[in-house]
C-alpha cells in the first residue's frame, strides 16, 4: 500500500500550504495515496491533542509508507515514531526543531520531554532532516544538529533558504525540487 503522509507545522492547513501541494501532485503521479489533513488547533497545536488526532485519523501504515512533516510537524512525527509497531520507508522532517526553545512556548508544546532514539530509528528504513542555515524561526541546521546525530540521520544543510515556507517572511516555496529528489519511491 503505498501511502504517504503530509503533515503541516504550526498555522498551517490540508490545503494550500507552501510545497505540500505540489509534493501530493508528484508523489500521486507515482501512485501513492496522500493524506494531507488539517492538524488540530494549527494556530497553538499540543503534542496529546495530535497524537490523539493521528492514532485516530491517520490512514494504515506499512513498509511502503513515506511520512513528510514540516516545522511543528517534525517532533510531533517523532513522538509518533516511537510507538509504531511496523517500520515504514522514509520519514523526511523539514525546518524541524527537536529541543525546547527559551523563549516560543507555543512551539515547546509540540515536545516530548524526552524522545526514544533507538525506537525512532527502528520505525523507519530512512530517515532524512533537511534544515536551513536561516531559518527565522530558529529552526536552523544547529538547532537540528544534535538530534541527528542521535537517530544517525543525515541532516542536509540548505543555504539561505529560511524556513522553506512562510508567509511572515515571504517564502512562498510553491515546489521543492530537492525534497522530490530525496523521497525513495
Amino acid at each position: 500500500m503505498k501511502t504517504a503522509y503530509l503533515l503541516h507545522g504550526t498555522g498551517g492547513s490540508g490545503t494550500d500550504y507552501f510545497w505540500f501541494d505540489d509534493t501530493k501532485t508528484y508523489l500521486e503521479s507515482k501512485g501513492y495515496s496522500v493524506w494531507w489533513p488539517s492538524l488540530p488547533n494549527t494556530h497553538k497545536p499540543e503534542l496529546n491533542d495530535s497524537i490523539y488526532f493521528l492514532e485516530n485519523n491517520a490512514p494504515p501504515f506499512d513498509e511502503e509508507t513515506i511520512m513528510i512533516g514540516h516545522s511543528s510537524a517534525c517532533p510531533l512525527l517523532l513522538s509518533f515514531m516511537q510507538y509504531m509497531k511496523v517500520q515504514i520507508k522514509q520519514v523526511i522532517l523539514v525546518a524541524g526543531y527537536y529541543d525546547k526553545f527559551e523563549d516560543n512556548d507555543v512551539a515547546n508544546l509540540m515536545l516530548e520531554p524526552t524522545y526514544d532514539w533507538a525506537s525512532i530509528q527502528e520505525a523507519s528504513d530512512e530517515i532524512i532532516m533537511i534544515n536551513s542555515d536561516n531559518d527565522p524561526w530558529d529552526c536552523t541546521d544547529q538547532k537540528a544538529r544534535a538530534s541527528a546525530l542521535r537517530l544517525g540521520a543525515p541532516l542536509i544543510l540548505t543555504s539561505g533558504q529560511g524556513h522553506m515556507g512562510s508567509t511572515t517572511f515571504e517564502q512562498p516555496y510553491r515546489e521543492f525540487d530537492l525534497l522530490k529528489r530525496l523521497i525513495k519511491l
